[in-house]
């Protein structure tokens, strides 16, 4: 009997996970074919999470946890339940209903042909989100894909099921500043993506704020793209070349004219101009620089405080 492990990121969310347990082993009921394990994984929650995940295992041996010292964020709680999991197949998804449990089945059926490595959904549209969030997603979308060689589907989401060969090649990319949408695409494999509609949460507010979205897009087109850099390094040449052109205009008008080297405001702005642009070069070489240090650190990507799991070290 195959064994999926159903991997579920938390972050102070008591309210949704009931209503996440009861739809999930209605999914496991009708899937009688396979075994299944719930890897909850409390991502440093400031609310009653950890408690209602703790009853929850007390009722069912398949609900495992796994509660962080502090919070970590997404990226490490994904990562976690995935080196925890010791299913054939393990799923990765969002405790808000966002990513219907009922769609288990149809990957699971997929995979099962062999013909695919991962089963993964992606948003075929944004309703009932904000007009300038999602004017600000598909840009990202767009950008990332035109400056870097790891295609990234548009609307993609985190909620798919893979292949333990697929997992296991994921976790072997032990890097610290993780952007999982890129590093599933970039450790290849054959995926069939499935289309479907966009869904509201069942219960509490979304933790992503437009700055927290933001940072983690920066995050992506730094780890997936040298492009910044190239683009830093290629307005230096312009600005050279444009430098050099205007030094010989003002010496040939001066020697032609005389008097015509003034004009205060009109330098200023130039000035402006091309320090502004040397801080947006500056800042660029700083993002790469920052996560380059971070990396040299070694920092473990979270920390347990408390786990069910007997084989965790507690520590990665």
């Amino acid at each position: 009997m195959d064994k999926i492990s159903v991997i579920v990121p938390c972050y102070n969310e008591e309210s949704a996970i009931p209503l996440f347990y009861r739809e999930i082993t209605k999914v496991s009921e009708k899937m009688s074919a396979a075994e299944f394990e719930f890897i909850f994984v409390n991502d440093g929650s400031k609310d009653k999470t950890n408690q209602v995940i703790r009853g929850l295992a007390e009722k069912d041996k398949r609900v495992k946890y796994i509660s962080f010292s502090r919070n970590f964020g997404k990226e490490g709680a994904m990562y976690a339940g995935m080196g925890n999991a010791s299913g054939d197949y393990v799923v990765i998804m969002d405790v808000d209903l966002q990513d219907p449990p009922s769609l288990i089945s149809e990957m699971y059926d997929i995979l099962k042909t062999g013909e695919y490595d991962c089963a993964a959904t992606r948003r075929v549209n944004r309703k009932g989100e904000a007009k300038i969030r999602s004017l600000f997603a598909r840009a990202f979308y767009k950008l990332i894909n035109h400056i870097s060689q790891t295609e990234i589907m548009d609307g993609a989401r985190d909620f798919r099921m893979m292949t333990r060969q697929m997992t296991d090649s994921i976790l072997g990319l032990c890097e610290y500043n993780r952007f999982s949408k890129g590093i599933f695409s970039w450790v290849g494999f054959d995926t069939k993506w499935i289309g479907y509609e966009n869904v509201n949460r069942s219960a509490g507010e979304t933790k992503w704020s437009f700055w927290k979205l933001f940072k983690y897009s920066l995050d992506g087109i730094v780890g997936f793209s040298t492009a910044p850099l190239a683009m830093a390094s290629l307005m230096g040449i312009i600005l050279f070349f444009v430098s050099i052109v205007g030094i010989i205009f003002i010496i040939v008008r001066q020697l032609l004219y005389g008097g015509s080297a003034y004009g205060w405001p009109s330098m200023i702005c130039v000035i402006l101009l091309v320090g502004g642009l040397q801080l947006l070069s500056i800042g660029i070489l700083g993002q790469y620089l920052s996560k380059t240090y971070l990396e040299t650190k070694k920092r473990p990507l979270y920390i347990i405080k408390e786990t069910n799991i007997n084989r965790t070290s507690g520590k990665n």
